[in-house]
């Protein structure tokens, strides 16, 4: 049953992610009164390891103890399960940015939650939809969009002059919500990045505070869009690591890979280097419409895997959880609004 809240819990501004559980049976949504209506809607902690969008509210909210906030918000707080114990998701658990409408995932409980959450969003006349994440890498600040019109990258270039347009991976918050309002995950660097914190945090102070969100392009100065193209997998059979002294690995991985991200990388770049005779295949790419388009990107060349062509990485890393349950990086091109 989703859980709806109109107060938010005693000592919310002292909270640490690992606490939430203390104070929340389970993922909850909270509709805070304001003096404007239709609401903001945030989501925080979809990950249990990503404390950003908790640091962020707490950080907006603060100045407006005791007084009303100047929009209604809806607050979803998402895997407080997964927060107690510092992990993205526990081991039997969805991906909790996985399952919203539009997931590809079977129909579970979770996902039947976050199909409530949306339709009380909706009916509430949302105005805008911030998602609130880190991530692990050397990636800049950045927004996500499902849709690129003139309000979304309104919303978008409120947060980052980096964007970035994307159709997978199905069952994301963002991709939900855009069919009922401007809609933008907020990619806030790693864990402990104040700078991210503070830009979040501004963000969704000017979320509260606007009247509306103007109905022309931003300039083409304030933002550059960016399209990913392709998924990064890497195979599950094949055991890999980053550490050269490793004699159990079958693929050796660039340990300087999550540096990486947002550089344009030349054919030749390498990905990853065959060890020990193995005979199983890295990687495979798969592009925005689910076919696997490996070649084209990545070819072998003396036991190693390289670039065909240049590409622009994003969200590389050496989460080994992390590439196991999620993927090891995309691809993306230039992009220009139609």
């Amino acid at each position: 049953m989703l859980q709806i809240k109109r107060e938010l819990p005693t000592h919310f501004f002292s909270l640490h992610a690992r606490d939430l559980h203390r104070c929340l049976r389970g993922p909850t949504l909270f509709h805070l009164s304001g003096r404007r209506v239709p609401p903001i809607f945030v989501s925080i902690m979809l990950h249990g390891n990503e404390d950003v969008g908790l640091k962020a509210i707490q950080q907006a909210l603060s100045a407006y103890t005791g007084k009303q906030l100047p929009r209604e918000l809806l607050l979803f707080v998402g895997n407080t399960e997964a927060a107690e114990v510092g992990l993205r998701k526990l081991p039997e658990q969805m991906d909790f940015n996985r399952v919203w409408p539009g997931s590809a995932l079977p129909p579970s409980p979770i996902s039947e939650m976050m199909f409530q959450v949306v339709e009380y969003a909706r009916q509430a006349g949302v105005f805008v939809s911030v998602d609130l994440h880190n991530n692990t890498g050397a990636n800049p600040h950045y927004g996500c969009i499902n849709r690129v019109d003139a309000k979304t990258l309104q919303l978008a270039s409120l947060f980052a002059r980096t964007v970035v347009y994307f159709e997978r991976p199905l069952g994301v918050q963002s991709a939900a919500m855009t069919k009922h309002c401007p809609s933008i995950t907020c990619e806030c660097g790693q864990v402990g990045n104040e700078a991210g914190v503070a830009r979040a945090a501004n963000l969704l102070e000017a979320c509260l505070q606007m009247l509306d969100l103007p109905e022309h392009m931003p300039p083409a100065s304030d933002y550059h869009l960016l399209r990913t193209v392709a998924t990064i997998k890497v195979d599950s059979t094949v055991r890999f690591g980053f550490d050269p002294n490793d004699s159990q690995i079958e693929w050796l991985l660039p340990f300087d890979i999550a540096m990486r991200n947002f550089r344009p990388l030349p054919a030749g770049t390498g990905f990853g280097r065959r060890l020990n005779g193995s005979t199983s295949a890295l990687l495979s790419v798969i592009d925005e419409q689910d076919e696997i388009v490996t070649e084209d990107f990545l070819t072998i060349v003396n036991e190693e895997v390289v670039l065909n062509q240049c590409a622009v990485p994003s969200m590389l890393t050496t989460n080994m959880q992390i590439i196991r349950d999620d993927c090891l990086g995309y691809f993306m091109e230039e992009y220009s609004p139609a």
